[in-house]
This record gives C-alpha cells, structure tokens and sequence, in this order.
C-alpha cells in the first residue's frame, strides 16, 4: 500500500460521522475479518480509538432525570427524608464574624435564592462560639430564624466533617 492508498484510506475514514450504523458495519467487519485474517489488526486499532462523546460520556456520566422522577414518585415521604437526610448540601453559607442582624438579613436572602434555584438541602455554618463570652451567639439566632422562616424543614447538626457542632443542615420545603 503506497502511501497515496493510506491518505485516500483515512480520509475516507475520518470523513464519516461514527453514529449506530457505522457501529455496526465496523462490528459485522470486525466479525467477517476475524474469520477470514484479513485485516484484523487494523480493526481492533479503530476499535481501540475511543469516540470523543464515549470519553465525555465515561467522565460526566448518564443521568436519567425521567427515571429519577419515578423513583421520586414512588417513595414514601419517610424514604424521602431518609434520603435527604443522607444527601450532601447543595449549598453553604458561612455566617462568621457577622453580627445576629448582618446573619438574619443574609440567611433571608441566601434561604431566597435556594428556594429560587430549587435546592433542597443546605449548610449553615455559624461557629461553636468558642471566641464569644456568651457562648454561640449565632447558633443561637439561626435556630430562631429556622423556627420562624416558612420553608425551613427539618435541621440538626452538620457531621463532624462539614463543621460538626458548628454547623446546622437544613432542608427546606
């Protein structure tokens, strides 16, 4: 094969977009050189080339969101918490060094913009109020705004991981 037969060859080859047809033209290929030896390294080479949407597809991964609805649907409200209960936050907001005013207008607005982007579980950090000679000033005031605040669900303390005593999870409705 000269050198002019492997241009016009990958030209050919490139040229096409690889969609399901191709797929299984070059799988029957695959088959019919493997019976007969003929050509089969250069196959399992094309096979080994990985198509750029199967490598973004490997790395983002596949969400199914209308099997996520039905699994949703067919939930209990208890497997529901369960499992927004085990879920990770969505979203955090760090309140320290803030005053009890300063913490209530941004816990307002930060509750606004979750309830506004559909979020269902959220992070407060407030601190242990080891640096307060009252104690957890912040802690405090967030467990007021919680009880008062209308989408305020169901809250406890973060994990040790995500701020322990320090931090409050909270999911809203």
């Amino acid at each position: 094969m000269n050198f002019e037969d492997i241009l016009n060859q990958w030209e050919e080859d490139t040229a096409k977009a690889y969609g399901k047809k191709r797929m299984i033209h070059d799988s029957n290929a695959l088959k019919e050189n493997t019976s007969k030896n003929i050509n089969t390294k250069k196959i399992a080479d094309e096979e080994k080339r990985a198509h750029p949407i199967d490598i973004w597809m490997r790395q983002n991964g596949v969400q199914d969101k209308d099997n996520d609805l039905l699994e949703e649907i067919e939930q209990s409200p208890a497997q529901k918490r369960k499992q927004l209960r085990a879920r990770k936050p969505e979203a955090i907001i760090d309140l320290h060094g803030l005053t009890r005013e300063e913490s209530w207008i941004r816990l307002s607005s930060f509750f606004t913009d979750c309830i506004s982007k559909n979020i269902r579980k959220v992070l407060i950090i407030h601190g242990k109020g080891t640096h307060s000679e009252d104690g957890s000033v912040l802690r405090q005031m967030v467990a007021r705004f919680l009880e008062q605040h209308p989408h305020a669900g169901e809250s406890g303390a973060a994990q040790k991981d995500s701020g322990g005593s320090g931090a409050t999870w909270v999911i809203l409705k």
